[in-house]
């Protein structure tokens, strides 16, 4: 009877993450889509969803804190839902600088036709990296958490093409410099979150492990 509604708290908790998750993914697209079309009032947006991640994240923390005074788990269990506490810390993050990257777009003067392809590419690979994290845990698969860890890699490559064709746009006109300070910016903020959801993914690798690459076990 305990073990059944444990159970039934786990799948909560998986539902709770994936939504979690699932507004992480939304609150990046609109950013993203806010920077395509030029969008302030999508930008706008994002805030009131950012909003919702952080009740989300109070939500599963207090559900977390439920489950350890009731259940009191061992072993896997406890690893899993301790490795909840520490991801969405993370979610929460991604949630406040895809904010960050809104708010540049609100304030700035982003022209979407202007070397933005790289920018846009970075987004899709970080809403990849945190859908493939929160599977990863849902699934506890250690394969899948592996290539988020590995794909990390990919978004600091299009980091780096985004500092050298703003290197670039600079030094074809000088003029183009905060335009220019602004894209940076929000690739910085991207990497960030690239850099959240490889946290993520390492969480769920302790969740089935035990170890974690700090050594914590």
């Amino acid at each position: 009877m305990m073990r059944a509604r444990f159970d039934q708290q786990l799948e909560l908790l998986n539902t709770e993450l994936i939504e979690m998750g699932a507004l992480c993914e939304h609150v990046i697209s609109q950013a993203l889509q806010a920077l395509r079309e030029g969008y302030i009032a999508l930008a706008q947006e994002v805030t009131s969803v950012d909003d919702e991640i952080d009740d989300k994240e109070r939500k599963i923390e207090n559900l977390c804190l439920k489950i350890l005074l009731q259940q009191q788990p061992v072993a896997r269990d406890l690893r899993q839902v301790s490795s909840a506490l520490k991801m969405i810390t993370d979610l929460e993050r991604i949630g406040d600088q895809a904010a960050d990257i809104a708010e540049i777009i609100t304030m700035g003067n982003i022209d979407a036709s202007k070397d933005t392809l790289h920018i846009g590419e970075m987004a899709e690979a970080t809403i990849k990296m945190v859908t493939d994290s929160i599977d990863a845990y849902v699934h506890q698969d250690l394969e899948l958490a592996q290539r988020v860890v590995d794909y990390d890699d990919v978004v600091d490559d299009l980091f780096n093409r985004v500092k050298h064709e703003v290197i670039e746009l600079i030094s074809q006109d000088p003029a183009e410099g905060e335009y220019a300070v602004d894209l940076l910016l929000i690739a910085k903020y991207l990497e960030r979150i690239g850099d959240h959801a490889t946290n993520t993914a390492e969480w769920v690798q302790f969740s089935v492990t035990g170890k974690h690459k700090d050594g914590d076990q």
